[in-house]
């Protein structure tokens, strides 16, 4: 069993045996496998959570029952649902920023690292705060940033991170499932050192909807530029105000990138956070 403290220099003793990037990994060729299963993992990633379908309800429902399997549900619109972390009542509204693939993400954490999802979702670990963020929310933004992170909009990764995880991809087809969980768990290790409150967690996922919606409307403003300045105005705005809540984000995506840098990495369970599942 490993904590979070230990987590966190262990990162550090074994930051000196990286992948440090070069022309070759830009340049790298994907398997047939890889490839395959890159593009089913991004053939997710444009499936929109759609509260009328039938098999997205019962992920719906899955999901309460994987996190309250004692409570019965009064309906997929009900203020139960602010119990998990939704915004409302209704948690298809935040599924629209992410999609279909946030619920399966957070449906496959219920399901394969139970303890840990229940530890998060109860908040039972370490010195907790009067207010604590949004469970559920937090998932969603949990995605948003491994997308990001991992470049998975691009027809193949062009940054370090994404091309190494691809790696691990074609050694596991759950990798990014599984590296969805690792990430949950290193937020909320981040979250507890550094002592971040509920109402810079809201200011926290604005930022990081606003960074996301930046990295998307790129190609389609290149000739442009002038469009984005309102965005980089407000994403300015919002992390100059709270720098210390971007911090949680920050350092939690540059962890992650460590790992995914270290030169003994060669299935996502070798990440040492991975331990965070199991603390």
């Amino acid at each position: 069993m490993v904590g979070p403290r230990s987590w966190i220099g262990g990162i550090f003793s074994r930051s000196g045996n990286r992948r440090y990037g070069s022309g070759k990994f830009i340049d790298f060729s994907l398997s047939p496998l890889q490839e395959q299963r890159l593009q089913q993992l991004q053939e997710r990633l444009h499936v929109p959570f759609d509260e009328t379908r039938a098999d997205h309800q019962e992920a719906l429902r899955d999901l309460w029952f994987a996190a309250f399997p004692n409570v019965a549900l009064k309906g997929l619109i009900s203020e139960q649902w602010k119990d998990m972390g939704w915004q409302g009542p209704n948690p298809s509204t935040d599924f629209r920023g992410c999609g279909f693939i946030s619920l399966e993400n957070l449906l496959f954490f219920a399901r394969n690292y139970p303890a840990s999802f229940h530890r998060l979702l109860f908040k039972k670990g370490g010195k907790r705060a009067t207010w604590e963020y949004p469970f559920a929310v937090a998932g969603i933004n949990v995605s948003f940033m491994l997308i990001q992170m991992l470049d998975l909009y691009s027809a193949k990764p062009r940054c370090l991170p994404g091309i190494n995880f691809v790696r691990l991809l074609g050694d596991d087809e759950e990798a990014f499932d599984v590296l969805y969980c690792i990430a949950f768990a290193m937020m909320d290790a981040q979250w507890l050192a550094m002592r971040a409150s509920y109402m810079e967690f809201n200011v926290l996922s604005l930022s990081l909807s606003l960074s996301l919606s930046l990295s998307l409307m790129l190609d389609n403003t290149r000739y442009h530029p002038e469009l984005l300045t309102p965005w980089f105005n407000l994403l300015m705005l919002v992390n100059g105000s709270f720098p210390f809540l971007w911090e949680v984000l920050r350092v939690t995506r540059t962890q992650l990138e460590r790992e995914l840098s270290l030169e003994d990495v060669n299935r996502i369970q070798d990440l040492p956070a991975y331990n965070l599942l199991y603390y």
